[in-house]
Parts: structure tokens; sequence; C-alpha cells
């Protein structure tokens, strides 16, 4: 039987998320009905909103962070039953394609779809007045219920608590990821984090659990600021040009082994900026999204041969979703990093516009919406 919930649903680029009655259809072959216990609000989904990533077509269900209860499931689906705990990954992980395969789930073929967000078959199983609704990243978390497919469910230990492990589908995979895995930061090294919010906490975070010596978060923000060092920030700048004079005496010279760039919104300054602040050997790791279209990066081209630097782009953090988010709930079951510091206020899924405020007035490290 169809499900009747509702969903925050876009209808225009630039407008506010609108709370819509939302009907569900069943689950078909390979796919899975969840019952969400939270969402997490992602810089991600603004994009969207604004139309900085715009998807392929409008109505669209936003969302792409969440976890929850396996309520039901269609033919074929063989690793979830009803009743199972599940973080949905915002990359699908089929197993089976040659990304998968080779070891980069965070490149599965099936990924292709998150601009599409329709599910396998090329339909909808969400209905919003009449018309068929996409899913962001196919997964439209900003609804308590829905349908998405096998690949997308990742099965966890019910002893843990979903409103923290939702964190996991992306901003904390994502941003410890990109530490871990894009910039490779080993033990002592020096690493600049710019842009503390969801990911750019978890960057931190990350670069702490690796064993970097000295850990310097750079934001505008002041509040965001206090919050790093929560994560493990040693020292924290306002801008770019703060870190590097002080990189100098830090480091005697050298300057940073790598600099990971999470802010809100990236553009070509910026990457210039985290080029900079590396010394030779350096790694710069870009996870932050901006404009589609921007095409503009001003960097010191002599540098970067000269000086052996290297910047890379990171998707979910390089990270393999099957095998990182059950290890991440693990290491913070041992305390090793921390979820619940990073939910900074909580919402209802009526006051999601809210939390987006809040999100860009720097008032939320990361916003939550529960449902239960």
């Amino acid at each position: 039987m169809p499900v009747k919930t509702q969903a925050a649903v876009l209808w225009e680029y630039g407008q506010d998320w609108r709370i819509e009655e939302l009907e569900l259809d069943d689950p078909r072959e390979g796919e899975v009905l969840v019952r969400l216990a939270a969402s997490g609000m992602c810089h991600s989904d603004e994009h969207v909103r604004v139309g900085d990533l715009p998807l392929e077509a409008l109505p669209a269900i936003g969302g792409h962070e969440g976890a929850g209860i396996v309520e039901k499931v269609g033919d074929n689906v063989t690793s979830v039953k009803p009743g199972d705990h599940v973080v949905l990954s915002f990359i699908p992980a089929c197993g089976r394609c040659p990304s998968c395969a080779a070891g980069h789930q965070n490149l599965c073929d099936e990924g292709a779809g998150i601009g599409v967000g329709l599910q396998a078959d090329g339909t909808s199983r969400h209905h919003v007045r009449g018309h068929d609704a996409r899913l962001m990243c196919m997964l439209g978390t900003f609804a308590p219920y829905t349908v998405t497919r096998e690949s997308s469910v990742i099965r966890i230990d019910e002893s843990i608590p979903l409103d923290k492990a939702a964190l996991v589908g992306c901003g904390v995979t994502t941003g410890w990821g990109t530490a871990v895995y894009g910039a490779r930061v080993s033990a002592g090294e020096t690493v600049v984090v710019m842009g503390i919010g969801g990911v750019g906490a978890n960057a931190v975070q990350g670069a702490r659990v690796a064993g970097a010596s000295k850990i310097i978060a750079v934001d505008p923000s002041e509040w965001n600021r206090e919050q790093a060092k929560i994560f493990g920030a040693t020292h924290t700048y306002a801008s770019a040009a703060e870190a590097r004079a002080a990189l100098v005496d830090l480091t005697r010279g050298r300057m940073a082994d790598a600099c990971l760039i999470t802010v809100g919104v990236v553009t070509g300054e910026i990457i210039g900026d985290a080029v900079s602040l590396v010394g030779k050997l350096g790694r710069v790791a870009l996870t932050s999204l901006g404009d589609t279209t921007d095409t503009r990066v001003t960097l010191s081209m002599f540098e970067l041969t000269a000086w052996q630097k290297t910047l890379v782009g990171c998707l979910f953090g390089n990270a393999n979703p099957r095998y990182d988010v059950p290890r991440l709930l693990e290491l913070y079951q041992q305390g090793d990093l921390l979820l619940d510091e990073l939910i900074t206020r909580t919402y209802t899924l009526d006051q999601v516009n809210q939390g987006y405020e809040d999100m860009r007035a720097h008032r939320n490290i990361r916003g939550l919406i529960r449902y239960d």
C-alpha cells in the first residue's frame, strides 16, 4: 500500500523548500522502503536550492544524509531486511561496476544518477501534487519515509543511535576521508583546513585521528573557529593570508604538508590560496563545490611544478562507503570520533528553511532534522 507522509520539496531554484504531502509507492525490484529517524542538513542541498548544482528536473525532494529502519524491501533485495538499521549513502555502491571492483566505491557507476534523482528503471516512487518528484542523490531524506536503491543503504549495528549515524551518510565521511584518503595526512604533519562547517569539522577530525601535530582551521566566522577547536584544531585564523603568515613561523618556513578545502562555496581564488599554503611535496585536497560553470583558477604554476605540489579532487572523501561507514561508527563507539558534538541544533521538518538560514548565518556546524 502507498505511504502518505510529508516532504520538503523544491519547485523552483532560488525559492525556499515547501512542505508538501508526499505519496510514496511500494519498493520495486532492488529497492528498499526506509523509515527515517533523522536527516542531516548538508550544504550540498543549499547548492541545489540556489541552482549551483541543478538536478535534471523539478520538483525535487531534498536531503541526502540520513539513517533509519528498513520497513519493506522489493524483490531480489538480499543485503538488508525489514527491521535492519541502515545509513543511507549519498553515493550508491553497487559492488559490481569497474570502480567498485577496483576499490573506488565513491565513483560507483550508479552515482551517475544522483543528478537525475530517479530509480534505476527511470521512474519515480515519490509523488507530490500529481507530479513525479526527483530525489537529491536518489535519497530524498527530507521526508520521514523514502524509497531508494538497495545499493544506497548500508546496514549498521542496532546499538548505534540513528540520529548520530545519519551524519556518516555524507558530511562525516566526506570530511574525514578528505584528510585520510584525499590528502593522505600522516603522523606529525601540519595540516590546514579551509572552511569549518559540517564537512570541515570532520576534516579536522580526520587530520587529528591520522596524527597531525598542527591542525590549522581557517574560517571568517569566529564562532566556527571556536567550534574547530572542539574537533582538534590547534590554531585558528580568519583568512588564508593570516594563516600563511603564521605558517612561516609555525613550520620554520616549510609551510603546511597538506591543505583541505572544505568551504561552503569554492572559487578559483580559494584554490590558489590553498596551493600557496603548502610547501614542497604539499598536497591540496578539494572537496568543496562551486558553480558548475565556473572554470577559473589562479595559482602559481611555477610552485606547482618546482615544489612538486599536488591538487586532487575528492568525492565523498575518496571513501568506500560500505567499508568506511561501519568503520567510522566503530570509531564513534570507541570515543575517537565526535558525532554528538557536531549536532549544533535540531529541527522539525517544517523548520528546514530556518535550519539553512542558521547555516548561512554561521549558527550551526550541522543542523539535524529529527523524525522520531
